[in-house]
């Protein structure tokens, strides 16, 4: 029963190996010149100059979600328009229910982002 699984913790066992040897060869092999501006923490091109716990903008969390949504209507309606024919015309007006939710949802979030902005604004 083991044998089975041998080929695969073979190729485990030579990708660490192979992940080792790499890495010592680059610290052998390159060129090692740290200063104090090479050893800051990279903080997105931006200088780590504050407190890492700053408060975001409630907009970003907005924009945040709506990606998420968005994303997950891709995932859902993606299979749907490729099996359309097959499903028949039921399927389609449960999706229209589904995408007329989602279109509320973002008109939703536009308006309480507009709003934010303009509490933020003043």
């Amino acid at each position: 029963m083991l044998e089975q699984y041998l080929p695969i913790l073979v190729l485990i066992g030579i990708a660490a190996g192979l992940a080792v040897v790499l890495m010592i060869l680059s610290r052998i092999m390159g060129p090692h010149r740290p200063n104090a501006h090479k050893l800051q923490p990279y903080e997105s091109g931006m200088d780590p100059i504050s407190d890492a716990r700053d408060r975001y903008s409630v907009s970003f969390y907005m924009v945040a979600m709506e990606f998420i949504v968005f994303d997950l209507e891709i995932v859902f309606i993606y299979p749907w328009a490729v099996r359309y024919q097959e499903l028949g015309f039921g399927t389609f007006w449960a999706v229209m229910v589904f995408l007329t939710i989602l279109t509320l949802g973002l008109v939703y979030t536009l308006k309480k982002e507009s709003k934010s902005f303009e509490i933020s604004k003043s």
